[in-house]
């Protein structure tokens, strides 16, 4: 994978007219259990630590969040350094087995309202305090597997009827809307953004490479939800708790 730089990242920006940012590290997919190298905790810290380095040169614009596979063994020691590293202690960025909240697509892991019935009751729990953001509305990029939104409707419903546990849940919407997205699933999409409420939904793009559209054009695609420009002006203005 080509590095893109803070440099290449603030050109985005700029282009989007987009002033402040989170910034991932990719260092979980150092973690993927296909592929085990012996000295992979040494590169997974050497890849939090160029995240933090690069954020560091834009401390007004950018907040880093620290990344690790939550299930290998050395998860919590790099946790703990992270938490040290005052670039990196704002967040953590996290994929259940490297496929974001749902665990893995071409394995054919089981995944839907049973796995969101989990995260609710099970793990939301176990940081009370702590705001949560939900990458991709629940998926993994885009919206045409119904798995994903038979998991997202877990999340709307539990918000509806005033669960607790959802007081802290965030959503963001990085590459849910693509150009392709056809006319049902833009209503489908705007619907469930709805239900979840405006207010924590948070605009995202994903790495600016692989085919994945800047955020420039990222956001064109998403202004094609059908929302009226007081729903857009509402997610503009939304900021994370991490960001304030």
């Amino acid at each position: 994978m080509k590095p893109i730089t803070v440099d290449d990242l603030i050109a985005l920006l700029d282009a989007a007219g987009i002033r402040r940012a989170a910034v991932l590290s990719v260092a979980y997919l150092l973690g993927d259990p296909a592929a085990v190298r012996a000295d992979e905790y040494e590169r997974v810290k050497a890849e939090n630590d160029w995240t933090s380095r690069q954020v560091a040169r834009f401390p007004d614009r950018l907040v880093g969040f620290c990344s690790v596979n939550p299930l290998k063994e050395y998860a919590l020691e790099e946790l703990a350094r992270c938490a040290k590293d005052p670039r990196l202690r704002r967040g953590l960025k996290l994929h259940f087995a490297n496929a974001h909240m749902r665990t893995s697509i071409s394995a054919k892991i089981p995944y839907g309202a049973e796995q969101a019935r989990i995260f609710l009751k099970e793990l939301a729990p176990a940081a009370p305090d702590v705001p949560i953001q939900i990458a991709h509305l629940a998926g993994a990029g885009g919206y045409r597997d119904p798995l994903i939104d038979e998991a997202l409707s877990v999340f709307a419903d539990a918000i509806g009827r005033g669960d607790p546990h959802t007081g802290n849940l965030y959503f963001d919407v990085t590459t849910v809307v693509l150009p392709t997205t056809s006319p049902d699933g833009l209503a489908l999409i705007a619907t469930r953004l709805r239900h979840l409420g405006l207010r924590r939904i948070l605009y995202g793009s994903d790495a600016a490479s692989g085919g994945n559209l800047p955020p420039r054009e990222g956001w064109a695609a998403f202004r094609r939800l059908p929302l009226t420009e007081a729903e857009f002006t509402t997610i503009t203005s939304n900021f994370a708790p991490y960001m304030r």
